[in-house]
């Protein structure tokens, strides 16, 4: 993990005397946000893609998404000379695919949803050889995220609770996975929309669910199905995982805005709106709250600030 250590930013860790006084817990804010591509997904594309051979990198490299995973695999392709293709889905916010480009990916624009850009990404991998660099179902992606852990716990070591979002699990498998390792005590609990619960659904009934529709404001959580190399781990290393309604995403937004000054994206405010939500059942003195990407696209903050005015939160 060393090498990724020259690629990617160790972001800070971030307190706020409010949030603790409101929860009454110490609270250390993990900001992703602040990663290079604005999120969280960088490290675990530049992970995957520096365990490639340089006749994999000639290669290429394709995959498919509709927000952070686009501009971490951009990116990191971009470092390493390694040329990237991105399918996005149609209606995909210019800001994010202008933004792919930007690091030099080529993107392909098509299909309603994330579904039919990944379909259409694997036919092309298919005809091309290149190299599949998938969002969360992959161990090496997974250890790449996992190094936010291990962070976070050289940051401050008396963590007990690490708060995390889940779509897919990609983050959480590496975070649970390298948090445990580094200290079995700490406890991981998982975070998805009430909108989006296909882990949270599948980690408590102990059998697989695919939602065949998701609505959320997080889009960057916003997954049919808990990935197939992801949900072991997470049923082995997770300690809980809860869900949360837009208008407490909403809420905890608006709420890092205002009171702190940070512009987080639904994703990222959902371990947040977690806390809020479940903060008597969580029993914690330390409370690390992964905030795992800031790519907000401005044009919906009025609809988040309506959002959060339906939810009459203590703060």
């Amino acid at each position: 993990m060393d090498q990724l250590a020259t690629v990617v930013h160790r972001t800070p860790i971030m307190k706020s005397a409010t949030t603790n006084a409101l929860v009454g817990k110490h609270v250390y804010f993990k900001m992703e946000n602040q990663q290079k591509t604005g999120a969280f997904k960088f490290r675990g594309a530049s992970y995957k893609l520096m365990q490639l051979s340089d006749e994999q990198l000639g290669r290429g490299v394709i995959a498919a998404s509709a927000g952070n995973h686009a501009q971490g695999v951009a990116n990191a392709a971009a470092k390493l000379n390694a040329r990237a293709t991105i399918f996005m889905p149609e209606k995909t916010p210019a800001a994010k695919v202008n933004a792919t480009r930007a690091y030099g990916a080529e993107v392909v624009l098509t299909g309603e949803s994330f579904q039919e850009a990944y379909e259409a990404s694997m036919k092309r991998q298919m005809q091309t050889g290149a190299e599949y660099i998938h969002p969360f179902d992959d161990y090496d992606v997974m250890a790449g995220q996992g190094t936010i852990a291990t962070e976070m716990l050289q940051q401050e070591d008396r963590i007990d609770t690490i708060i995390v979002p889940v779509g897919g699990g990609g983050l959480i498998s590496g975070v649970a996975t390298a948090a445990k390792h580094k200290n079995p005590y700490v406890k991981v609990i998982g975070v998805q929309a009430a909108g989006a619960s296909a882990m949270y659904k599948s980690y408590c009934h102990r059998q697989v669910t695919r939602l065949d529709k998701v609505s959320t404001i997080a889009e960057g959580i916003a997954v049919k199905k808990p990935g197939e190399r992801t949900l072991p781990l997470i049923r082995n290393y997770v300690d809980d995982i809860v869900t949360v309604s837009d208008e407490e995403i909403a809420a905890a937004t608006v709420y890092m805005l205002e009171r702190n000054k940070t512009l987080l994206e639904g994703a990222g405010a959902a371990a947040l709106a977690a806390l809020f939500a479940h903060n008597s059942n969580i029993k914690s003195e330390h409370c690390g709250i992964i905030v795992s990407g800031g790519n907000m696209d401005i044009s919906t903050l009025p609809m988040f600030q309506q959002l959060a005015s339906k939810h009459h939160h203590s703060a």
